[in-house]
């Protein structure tokens, strides 16, 4: 009897990771009637992380009402699998949710992001998966240090208010009165940068005009971000302001690592590590795994590469199969695919090979026709 596993990042916009794993499955016992079949949630710790890991490890949703990116509170959404929480920074501080004209992030906070990890420790959470990408802000993350209970100070004794603007102005620390129960809890951040926090490769110089700031801004952002990375030195005695993934999120990552002792990892990492995979890849024979389009970028440790590269540690045949097999997906093969295939099998319209009925049908005809070659060679 033969065992494969699935797991298959999201088709965007088509069929989510169980979906496409679902199909696969269907497709191959249709060949091998009596093969074990292991269907694994994937994602790569960006947009649809909470909601994968959750729907495939029987987690459960909670939303709950933080402060948005520019000060109004909005309703924003984590899982809970067990005691961990499943956060994506985006949800309370994200670019989409910033209207156009409010994008500037000398006034854009992270004060959400914090709120939503007490409510979490309020629900029992003590460990916790945060993705950090797409932020609006360049806060450096004093905004959700604060909600947290970290006191930043000016010059005059003043607490600071929220935003990029205000960390220039920082010059004391208080940590007195930072929730009791974040001192337990274990933060591993999926983050996929390896910018420092300041300097051309720092956070202001590179995403800051993305999220509204002109050159001015940018300047003033990353002096900023060096007086408050010098301020925690000194009051601090930590220096982490060169750590690859500093930079991201508009220095988030910085945060997390100077002040909860947070672990960066790329998020494709982190996910592989919380589903258990290489449990049930151990005496694995085939894996499949793949997501909407396959190609160069795919090779440079996207979800379907992170998972071949743990399956070739136990001797796995990996099958990818997309919906687009760019020219230079072949990349992906000396990456630990050994062969790539495209669903699509006909010239159709975008929106219908899009559909989400018309995706499971074009994967399930893939694959038995991969498992049919495969039984040849018995």
């Amino acid at each position: 009897m033969i065992k494969v596993v699935t797991a298959i990042d999201s088709f965007k916009g088509s069929v989510s990771s169980l979906e496409a794993g679902y199909a696969a499955k269907d497709a191959v016992l249709s060949v091998y009637k009596y093969a074990e079949v292991v269907v694994m949630p994937l994602a790569d710790g960006g947009e649809g992380t909470v909601k994968t890991l959750v729907s495939g490890m029987n987690g459960k949703l909670v939303k709950a009402e933080v402060t948005g990116p520019t000060g109004d509170k909005i309703t924003a959404e984590y899982g809970i699998i067990g005691n961990t929480a499943v956060i994506e920074m985006a949800a309370a501080a994200g670019l989409p949710i910033t209207p156009v004209e409010k994008r500037n992030p000398l006034y854009t906070t992270t004060y959400g992001v914090g709120e939503l990890i007490l409510n979490a420790v309020e629900n029992g959470c003590n460990e916790f998966i945060v993705g950090i990408g797409g932020s609006a802000t360049n806060d450096a993350g004093v905004g959700m240090l604060q909600a947290l209970g970290f006191e930043f100070y000016d010059k005059g004794g003043n607490s600071v208010k929220t935003g990029g603007k205000y960390v220039a102005d920082i010059t004391g620390i208080n940590t007195d009165n930072v929730n009791s129960k974040i001192k337990n809890c274990k933060f591993r951040i999926a983050c996929d940068v390896d910018n420092p926090l300041c300097g051309k490769r720092g956070a202001s110089y590179i995403y800051g005009p993305q999220k509204g700031a002109t050159p001015e801004i940018v300047e003033f952002l990353d002096n900023a971000l060096k007086s408050f990375s010098e301020v925690t030195k000194n009051k601090l005695g930590i220096d982490c302001a060169n750590d690859e993934g500093s930079g991201a999120a508009g220095g988030l990552g910085y945060a997390f690592r100077a002040y909860l002792n947070g672990e960066l990892k790329p998020g494709i990492e982190i996910v592989l590590d919380e589903i258990g995979i290489d449990k049930v890849l151990a005496d694995a024979d085939f894996v499949i795994t793949g997501e909407g389009r396959i190609d160069s970028q795919s090779a440079m440790g996207k979800a379907p590469v992170g998972v071949a590269k743990r399956a070739k540690k136990y001797g796995a045949k990996v099958i990818g199969i997309a919906g687009c097999v760019a020219d230079d997906a072949y990349l992906c093969n000396a990456a630990g695919i050994d062969a790539i295939f495209a669903v699509t099998d006909k010239a159709m319209s975008l929106e219908e090979a899009m559909g989400k009925e018309t995706t499971k049908k074009n994967i399930r005809k893939t694959v038995t026709q991969i498992f049919n070659l495969i039984k040849t060679f018995e």
